[in-house]
């Protein structure tokens, strides 16, 4: 198992915000060809986090660089492991939506960036992430006792 990387947990929260932007505006645009530029950047912004980690996305340097340097130091850390696997469900959706695009299925579309949106809303609002949930919940379901 890899070494565990200990995060600030509001740089997450943060780069769910960025995220949440860039969402919504997919949502809004609707499903078109500037619907699909967004989806793209949707899955690049996850892509680095899906891969690496929380801590190798462009909105944690943002946070790093603007946003952490002006607030008090963390009282806590996090493992990156469930924001990381909370990544990878992010971009298995984006992919999801550029591929309904494809497709043309363009319900699909829009449900997957719907769960873009719930998702990044949740977490960016009311600190809630449902992807590190769900890896939580997976992790306790499998650990032997």
């Amino acid at each position: 198992m890899a070494k565990d990387i200990r995060i600030d947990p509001r740089g997450p929260r943060f780069g769910a915000a960025v995220t949440l932007v860039f969402a919504v505006a997919a949502l809004v645009v609707g499903a078109n060809n500037v619907g699909l530029v967004l989806s793209f950047l949707l899955a690049a912004l996850f892509l680095p986090g899906a891969i690496v980690g929380p801590q190798a996305t462009v909105q944690s340097a943002m946070f790093a660089r603007w946003v952490r340097p002006r607030l008090a130091p963390p009282t806590e850390t996090e493992s990156f492991r469930a924001p990381r696997f909370a990544q990878q469900v992010g971009l298995a959706f984006a992919v999801l939506a550029i591929l309904f695009l494809a497709l043309n299925v363009v319900v699909g579309y829009f449900i997957a960036i719907g769960f873009i949106v719930l998702a990044s809303f949740l977490n960016s609002v009311f600190d809630f992430c449902m992807g590190c949930e769900v890896y939580l919940l997976a992790t306790r379901a499998t650990r032997r006792a």
